[in-house]
């Protein structure tokens, strides 16, 4: 999986690139017709590079692969193109700082919270790694944007999107509990550990379903959008296992268990192929997170083998003459067009699960 994972990135950066700048294309091949999807109601989404959602991707990605290999080149690539690359979304021109959806050069765009959540949590598992004290500095800017994001309408909660304050979302106060709680991980100041805990709270009376698995947003009227993506309930088994991790109660261990579970059968098929439902891969790698922090605990390689089996596939089936990834798990749909985020996620699933004993 380390030779997949590496021959995989390498392939990215060349495909998605982009002369004279450190920014990525959005797809592979350049497709001028292509309208970004997931900005909120009313944006426009056709620009000349990615935004910042499938951007950062690459960071995550990369992170992973320094985080299980140790290798200089990956640290190369991260402070010398990637960190360099996000910086074009940094904007400070609005307090708090943060980063924007799109490069700071362009027209103001929005500011998303979870968008910002995703890169400070990297920033934060590179300050682990290496004791740098400028990833720290870098999460700690990070944070004070994503909590500017809360307030105690609906009882607590951070909204999705600075400029769009109608919804409070599992995928901008999940990982925020797992960014808050990286950062007690990171300098042990108790504050981080109690905002882990009270968004973990929120996150699981407002917005998990009955059958364990978390629903998408709750809206400021109260009414719930029940569509369910596998990366909020991910980030979900991942709080409760860093909570377990933290605290030793176990009650949160047991909980991370339970939605694993709840997710494996949701997420995954259930005819005995446990081959993974088709979606945004970037959503199941987000997923995997959680099922690999709960494995450090409760050692069951169950659903990780699952993971394997599916990867395997991924590497020997379903690439393209580039060796780009399609996304449809059952290898039928082979779409032309390839999004960033899609690719980058099969990299960083790559690399979490290199030094598992499987």
């Amino acid at each position: 999986m380390l030779e997949a994972a590496d021959r995989s990135l390498e392939v990215i950066l060349e495909k998605y690139g982009s002369k004279k700048t450190f920014l990525l294309r959005e797809n592979f091949p350049v497709d001028e017709r292509y309208k970004a999807d997931y900005l909120g109601d009313g944006a426009s989404g056709k620009q000349e590079y990615a935004y910042l959602w499938p951007y950062s991707g690459g960071l995550s990605a990369t992170v992973a692969l320094y985080e299980q290999t140790k290798n200089k080149k990956y640290k190369s690539i991260i402070d010398k193109r990637l960190v360099p690359g996000l910086e074009e979304y940094y904007d400070d021109e609005r307090k708090p700082a943060g980063y924007a959806s799109y490069i700071s050069s362009a027209p103001v765009s929005d500011r998303f919270y979870d968008d910002n959540i995703w890169i400070g949590i990297d920033f934060t598992n590179l300050y682990l790694l290496t004791g740098e004290t400028k990833y720290l500095e870098k999460a700690k800017i990070v944070w004070d944007f994503v909590y500017s994001g809360h307030d105690d309408l609906l009882g607590g909660g951070i909204y999705w999107c600075e400029q769009k304050k109608t919804s409070k979302n599992t995928c901008s106060n999940a990982p925020a509990a797992v960014f808050a709680l990286k950062l007690y991980e990171a300098t042990g100041k108790k504050e981080y550990l109690e905002m882990g805990k009270s968004l973990y709270e929120w996150t699981k009376v407002n917005l998990q379903d009955a059958d364990g698995v978390y629903m998408d947003n709750v809206r400021l009227d109260g009414s719930i959008d029940r569509t369910k993506y596998p990366y909020n309930s991910g980030q979900m088994i991942e709080a409760a296992s860093l909570l377990y991790k933290i605290t030793k109660e176990p009650d949160y261990l047991d909980e991370a268990q339970k939605v694993a579970n709840a997710s494996f059968l949701h997420f995954f098929e259930t005819d005995g192929s446990q081959r993974l439902k088709s979606s945004n891969n970037w959503f199941i790698a987000v997923m995997m997170r959680g099922f690999v922090q709960l494995y450090k605990l409760d050692n069951n390689p169950a659903y990780l083998r699952a993971f394997r089996k599916n990867l395997d596939f991924a590497w020997t089936t379903n690439r393209d003459e580039n060796g780009l990834f399609y996304k449809d798990w059952r290898g039928v749909k082979r779409d032309e067009r390839k999004w960033l985020l899609d690719q980058f996620a099969i990299v960083e699933m790559f690399a979490n699960i290199v030094d598992l004993k499987l």
